[in-house]
């Protein structure tokens, strides 16, 4: 049974992840509650995410704390939201914020293949998870406005980037450093060391949202070579493992949000025609509406998301982006980045 209840009582308590500022996080939800809404028509998804929005994008389409200086394309990620509200709506200030997003990307650094580095604070590098933030939103805004240079430009990034951080057995590592100047990035290829679950989800939902956007340039090969691997897999449990390409790790164990993520990716593959993924999908999504939805202090809580994983320094450590880092994060309950997913694996069940 999907659980919109919960859904609509997240949405309902739902703080900003940051303060109030513009971010990915947020950007989660904002995410899910589109998809909600689309595949719904429920008037309520609209109004959670034009309650929580609202407090961040100005009249004149400022967003809050936003600074295009930190070329940060995690912050691009939020923005997709916003081509929805601008067709529901109507409001300008919608595509004006949509407008300082893309202004960004016309400016961010990028590696001389032509890849947007992650972050100003990590130079020459591209993570999965990058491509996920920044190139559907790259896609649609030059559908907006009719250009096929730009869809054409992050078309190009996310073949650059398949082949870059392309890894064994049909996976994708986490990132790859053009300059090999990071201790963690393999001082031949550039790539880092392990393929962590949630990065290749990012990966996996940013494949099946181009083919839907895209659906006669995208890398449709790819798309199913990778769904093809994540199917490989998966665990007895249905869910996949934090640490994807050493599955018998001590300590490795089920993670939820990217599964949350491959059962959305496999659900819309099956819908756009890609293959018979849908099965796969629905018992990762069944397992984690039955397993990982648990009572805590009171309310229903989605559980066992790992709460951040990253590269190099941070808050005074060093993450080595060895399988062994992966497995020291520590994991949390409703965290943003699996909740949204959640919500959009929920939705495409809906509509299947």
């Amino acid at each position: 049974m999907i659980p919109l209840a919960y859904f609509d009582a997240f949405a309902t308590r739902y703080q900003p992840y940051k303060d109030g500022n513009w971010c990915y996080e947020d950007g989660c939800i904002y995410r899910g509650l589109v998809t909600l809404h689309r595949a719904t028509g429920e008037a309520r998804w609209l109004a959670h995410l034009v309650r929580l929005t609202d407090r961040q994008i100005a009249k004149d389409g400022t967003l809050a704390g936003y600074r295009i200086d930190e070329f940060n394309i995690d912050h691009i990620l939020a923005g997709r939201c916003l081509f929805h509200l601008a067709e529901q709506t109507g409001e300008a200030r919608y595509l004006a914020a949509a407008g300082h997003l893309a202004a960004q990307l016309k400016q961010h650094p990028r590696t001389q293949a032509g890849n947007y580095w992650h972050k100003n604070r990590y130079p020459e590098q591209v993570w999965l998870d990058g491509l996920y933030m920044g190139l559907p939103f790259q896609i649609e805004y030059g559908q907006m406005l009719d250009d096929a240079t730009l869809i054409e430009d992050a078309l190009a990034q996310l073949s650059t980037a398949l082949e870059v951080t392309r890894g064994p057995h049909g996976l994708y590592v986490h990132a790859y450093d053009a300059a090999r100047a990071q201790p963690w990035a393999d001082t031949v290829t550039g790539q880092s060391g392990a393929v962590w679950a949630r990065a290749l989800g990012w990966l996996a939902m940013a494949l099946v949202d181009i083919a839907a956007l895209a659906p006669k340039r995208a890398p449709r090969r790819q798309t199913q070579a990778l769904l093809a691997a994540i199917l490989r897999e998966q665990s007895p449990s249905t869910l996949w493992p934090q640490v994807l390409d050493a599955p018998q790790l001590r300590g490795n164990y089920d993670e939820s949000s990217a599964s949350a993520m491959f059962a959305y990716a496999l659900l819309r593959a099956e819908r756009l025609g890609l293959g018979p993924y849908g099965p796969a999908g629905r018992r990762a999504l069944t397992t984690l509406i039955q397993d990982r939805l648990v009572m805590q202090d009171g309310e229903v809580a989605f559980t066992k998301i790992v709460h951040v994983a990253g590269l190099g320094g941070y808050e005074n450590r060093y993450r080595d982006g060895s399988a062994a880092y992966y497995l020291t994060e520590p994991l949390v309950s409703d965290d943003a980045k699996g909740v949204g997913p959640l919500m959009m694996a929920c939705a495409e069940a809906l509509r299947a």
